[in-house]
């Protein structure tokens, strides 16, 4: 019963004891104590009343104790456990206390009184029982009540030894800061030397990569002008050679060719060693991968007697890495077997293996020994044999492919036995770990009130103009940044035009384009870009060309006209010569127009009257019908007299022809403009012309 002070001493000296006898260390005791003397004092202080209760779970193994009161309860409990609330007279700080000092902790307050209900967890080597625990209730039964005077010397003996231990706990980590501290200078120190090493390595490194980078720079122009003239000698440019002097060129040939491929590996090497060598990936598949090599490295097996087999496993996926990275390892594997296999086969395998693709060649050559299979992949290394007196090597092939695969997430090894042949593996991720394949496009919600418009531009500031300057015409603008996410975009959506820019941060679109044009469907294509090239972007089959800086009006006018939903003009060409028929058919773009093809002049009349064409381009000599008798013909029939005519043709036109042909309203683009420098911008000058004089007598 909690009645006076004197029992909140008695409650606090009971709470020790019995942490003494269940073998509680001399500083859980203390916490035990000063717990129960919190929560007592509480009950006497503001309930006048209460009582403790000592017991132990022997299942939960704890030392319960337990303080409850008749009193009004405890407000703000909420705030007081959170340690939140603070009253004049410190209300609360004993239960938060003794919630931290405790392992168990529960209270429960209401207007009738409070219960406090608090425990800690019995030592691990103690094992309570019943024997144990009578003999604790005897040894509370023969101790005395302390007075408060004795308790209040018990208390402050242990203070006296807490101050102490921690004194002498402050004195260790006094010592163990001054150790800390000799090693921290000496870890710096360390660091610093580290540091130097470092600076003096990677100097050195950059130092190797400028040398062997600015040589092979230096090598290559000798060497392009030694290959270059042993050409123009071998071609017999400046007479004819003896048959030694023409063996004695090869060999010089031969040497130079082998010097350049060591430049271009030193060089190739120096970039990745830089971390300059840039992986481009993009996808393809290993039959297109495989169908390449194949033609590549035919010639080395002219004079061999050796079989060269692709194999590679169906249902292979496309990977998405770098082609030629992949290709230029695969190339160096199966050179290297076929220098070094004098007959039999070389075997080039690929099948999947995890998220990777393994690739392989095998061959039935010399093999490499356990030993010299180390050498194989450091820069210059070469295995001594009598094959090697035979083709000489570089010995850079190997360590280049093997960084190579590296800087592709991948791996080269090797497996050989010393007349058995060798197989040298690549394994490549199919995915390239430093791009993601464009397998989830988010597609536009489509407006159908507005024509869809593809944006390629990979420069957001300037897709996001594009894009407002076409809404604001009633165009729905879609931007994507590469041309791999705008190849699978069109697998999905076809826009009614194309928005595209040349050069993107990683890659230039010229290749792209071409693609575009020769799709079943084309889709116009409006090329909007800083490369002043019109020659040559119109002659990809581009549908109109503006150059940055746009000016906004003018890409509004050629969407809307590449766009627009007018038939399209037809043309027909009436030539004999299927070489001419093709470079004119290349300057006029595709989207607009609708080409017919006649190789003759009366195919040519026949075509004209079932199609009834808007425009005729005509030679001026064909077999059988020339292009005058041609001409005669059309403008003799009603319905094709207003037919805008064409002449395109080699011959100089005298006087009285060219009379003639201005007559009869016939328009002159010889085919030699073809060839001059302006051809794109005539042709496309002459369309303009024609197209509007066609649509007026529609």
């Amino acid at each position: 019963m909690l009645a006076s002070e004197r029992d909140v001493v008695n409650a606090r000296q009971r709470a020790r004891s019995i942490a003494a006898s269940l073998g509680f260390d001399h500083h859980e005791q203390i916490r035990i104590a000063t717990a129960v003397s919190e929560i007592a004092r509480n009950a006497f202080r503001y309930a006048r009343a209460g009582t403790v209760t000592f017991s132990v779970e022997t299942a939960k193994r704890m030392f319960d104790i337990a303080v409850t009161d008749q009193g009004g309860g405890i407000p703000h409990l909420d705030k007081v456990l959170d340690g939140s609330y603070r009253s004049a007279t410190g209300m609360g700080m004993g239960i938060v206390g003794t919630k931290r000092l405790m392992d168990d902790f529960a209270i429960d307050a209401t207007r009738t009184g409070t219960s406090v209900r608090f425990g800690k967890r019995l030592p691990p080597l103690v094992q309570p029982d019943e024997s144990m625990l009578q003999r604790v209730s005897s040894e509370l039964a023969r101790q005395h009540p302390a007075t408060p005077i004795e308790e209040l010397q018990t208390q402050n003996r242990e203070l006296l030894n807490t101050l102490n231990e921690l004194k002498e706990r402050k004195e260790e980590l006094l010592h163990l800061n001054e150790e800390l501290q000799d090693t921290n200078r000496g870890v710096v120190a360390l660091y610093a030397e580290l540091d130097e090493r470092a600076d003096y390595l990677r100097r050195a490194s950059e130092l190797k990569s400028s040398f062997l980078s600015n040589m092979s720079h230096e090598f290559r122009t000798p060497l392009n002008s030694m290959l270059a003239l042993t050409r123009m000698l071998l071609d017999r440019m400046d007479g004819e050679l003896t048959a030694e002097q023409d063996q004695q060129v090869r060999f010089i040939q031969r040497s130079a060719k082998e010097l350049a491929e060591m430049v271009d590996d030193l060089l190739d090497l120096a970039k990745v060693e830089a971390g300059k060598l840039e992986v481009k990936p993009k996808s393809f598949e290993v039959d297109d991968l495989f169908g390449a090599l194949r033609g590549m490295l035919k010639p080395l097996l002219a004079e061999s007697s050796l079989n060269l087999v692709f194999d590679a496993d169906e249902h292979l996926p496309a990977l998405f890495t770098d082609e030629q990275k992949v290709s230029q390892i695969l190339r160096n594997f199966i050179s290297n077997a076929i220098k070094f296999t004098p007959r039999g086969e070389v075997r080039v395998t690929a099948r999947l293996k995890g998220n990777a693709v393994e690739f392989a060649v095998a061959d039935t050559g010399v093999g490499i020994s356990a030993s010299d299979q180390r050498i194989i992949f450091e820069e210059f290394g070469q295995v001594e044999n009598s094959m090697q007196k035979r083709v000489k090597g570089t010995g850079l092939g190997l360590p280049l492919s093997r960084k190579l695969a590296e800087l592709l997430g991948g791996e080269v090894t090797v497996q050989s036995e010393v007349g058995l042949g060798s197989t040298f593996f690549l394994i490549v991720p199919s995915v390239y770990a430093g791009a993601a394949l464009p397998a989830d496009i988010p597609l536009p919600e489509l407006d159908a009130d507005k024509k869809l418009v593809l944006i390629l531009e990979d420069n957001p500031e300037t897709a996001f103009v594009y894009s407002r300057y076409l809404a604001n015409a009633g165009f729905q603008g879609h931007t994507i940044a590469s041309v791999e996410e705008a190849r699978h975009f069109l697998t999905r959506l076809r826009p009614s035009a194309i928005i595209l820019d040349l050069l993107l941060r990683a890659e230039t679109t010229w290749d792209f384009l071409r693609e575009l044009k020769k799709a079943d469907q084309p889709v116009p294509v409006l090329v909007m870009s800083v490369t002043d090239d019109e020659h040559r972007i119109y002659g990809l089959g581009a549908d109109a060309f503006l150059v940055k800086p746009f000016q906004p009006e003018a890409m509004i006018a050629e969407i809307t006209r590449l766009t627009s939903d007018t038939p399209r003009l037809r043309i027909l060409m009436i030539d004999d010569n299927e070489v001419s028929r093709y470079l004119l058919r290349e300057h006029i773009p595709g989207t607009e127009y609708e080409i017919f093809e006649a190789r003759d002049g009366r195919e040519g009349l026949r075509l004209a009257n079932e199609l009834k064409p808007d425009i005729i381009f005509l030679d001026f000599y064909m077999p059988g019908l020339t292009g005058v008798e041609v001409l005669k013909d059309l403008r003799s029939t009603d319905d094709l007299a207003g037919i805008p005519v064409v002449l395109h043709s080699t011959k100089i036109l005298d006087e009285a022809e060219l009379k003639f042909f201005s007559e009869n309203a016939v328009a002159i683009f010889p085919k030699q403009s073809l060839a001059l420098p302006d051809s794109t911008a005539r042709i496309k000058e002459l369309m303009v012309t024609l197209a509007q004089h066609a649509r007026m007598n529609r």
